[in-house]
């Protein structure tokens, strides 16, 4: 296992430089950042090469991306054009998107694989075909038409939470924007853990299992649901990062000043610096869930062995 670990860790070096140099290839090309500072007027050459030099966008984009990358490993993501340091908008959106997202993944977890289990176990029945019904309801509606109806009908309509959430963004407060955030992630959980039970339920090693003798409830949790799990958890954890990422949408509707947010700001007002920034994390994110992944294998399947 050791030797599994080390050998991931450093197959993530490469990954790692190379997402992020094409985010930064990419960022780079959106637009001229030194424009979006001088508002609707054009700024002058003069002022205009001063701010490129003051930020460093006067070099080749090759070395500013060296630059970049050698001041990440010291700790320092850059300066927003507002001159403020990026890893202060990081220190302020981070904890809010983490508590977001961890309400999020709860609901997949606990909602997504009870009913995943249930309908499994269950295939045919009218309890698979209403959860299927309604997943297919789930995934055919935008997030934003989800997001948008439950903050009118739960917030202004009938007033049972606040249509926005308050700057301090309290658990409790994002109960309901969860819930929008994992609403499609939820309905893939539930539809994929229902494909993994049902097709393992008819595995040898189960009717062994039952052959026996063994309580139903122990056959189900220590043999069927560990192995039907294994693909669940692959879908878990490559939807940590893009949860985090992709919850732009989430927290322009609920006002929620997190990660989505700064990438908002930072793409509207083509502060590159921002974006490449909160952008770096959350490649290393997606990294070490994946890594994480990999190694719960081990837990859920005693078969699986790493050399």
């Amino acid at each position: 296992m050791g030797r599994y670990v080390i050998r991931r860790l450093l197959q993530m070096i490469p990954v790692f430089f190379g997402a992020t140099l094409l985010i930064f290839l990419m960022v780079n090309v959106m637009g001229d950042p030194i424009a979006g500072l001088c508002g609707d007027r054009q700024c002058d050459p003069a002022t205009a090469a001063q701010l490129k030099r003051e930020f460093g966008l006067d070099k080749p984009v090759w070395q500013q991306y060296l630059t970049y990358m050698g001041n990440v490993f010291t700790g320092d993501f850059g300066t927003a054009f507002n001159g403020q340091p990026v890893t202060e908008l990081m220190g302020l959106a981070f904890p809010v998107t983490i508590r977001l997202t961890v309400v999020a993944i709860l609901f997949e977890i606990v909602i997504g694989i009870a009913l995943g289990v249930v309908t499994g176990l269950r295939r045919g029945r009218p309890v698979d075909t209403t959860v299927l019904l309604l997943t297919l309801v789930v995934l055919s509606v935008p997030t934003f038409v989800t997001g948008l109806l439950i903050q009118l009908l739960l917030g202004v309509k009938w007033g049972w939470i606040k249509p926005a959430v308050s700057p301090e963004a309290a658990f409790g407060e994002l109960i309901v924007p969860g819930l929008v955030l994992a609403s499609v992630s939820l309905a893939y959980v539930t539809r994929l853990t229902r494909t993994s039970i049902a097709e393992n339920k008819r595995a040898d090693y189960v009717r062994t299992a039952v052959a026996k003798g063994l309580p139903r409830r122990r056959v189900i949790t220590r043999h069927l649901l560990r192995n039907s799990l294994i693909p669940v958890v692959t879908f878990i954890g490559a939807d940590v990062g893009a949860l985090m990422g992709g919850a732009i949408v989430t927290e322009r509707i609920f006002n929620i000043h997190g990660v989505g947010y700064q990438l908002y700001q930072g793409i509207v007002r083509q502060n590159t610096q921002t974006v490449v920034g909160f952008v770096t994390v959350l490649v290393l994110v997606f990294l070490l869930a994946n890594l994480l992944v990999d190694l719960l294998y081990a837990v859920l399947d005693p078969r699986i062995r790493y050399a």
